[in-house]
């Protein structure tokens, strides 16, 4: 049975790193509790998540303030997509519809968007 893809909330740096180990390619999202775009990014995600067949995480560096200097984070929300554990591809314009980010996860991981 397949599993309809889906964004994980991911509960610090360390899952973090368990995530981008274990998936070649992944996006994941940068957000914080009180920010209502970072709200609304979900289930765009989600709609990307089942349209592309990229896996993606959603971290909130309020949880774990290492990601703040890691990520030199300035705005959420922050997507950044990952091929083999690096990042490849990061942008921070707020709220962005399906197809941008869509349009965002094919110009940084060519390869691995199933967009079909």
């Amino acid at each position: 049975m397949n599993e309809t893809p889906t964004p994980i909330h991911l509960e610090d740096g360390d899952a973090l790193d368990r995530f981008l180990e274990t998936h070649d390619v992944a996006l994941i999202e940068l957000y914080t509790s009180g920010c209502g775009k970072c709200q609304a990014m979900e289930p765009v995600l989600g709609n990307v998540a089942r349209e592309t067949g990229v896996p993606i995480g959603l971290v909130n560096p309020g949880d774990d303030l290492a990601l703040l200097e890691r990520f030199a984070l300035e705005s959420v929300p922050t997507l950044c997509c990952f091929e083999d554990g690096t990042e490849v591809g990061r942008i921070a314009d707020g709220f962005l519809s399906t197809a941008a980010v869509v349009a965002f996860l094919e110009s940084n991981l060519p390869d691995a968007v199933d967009s079909s």
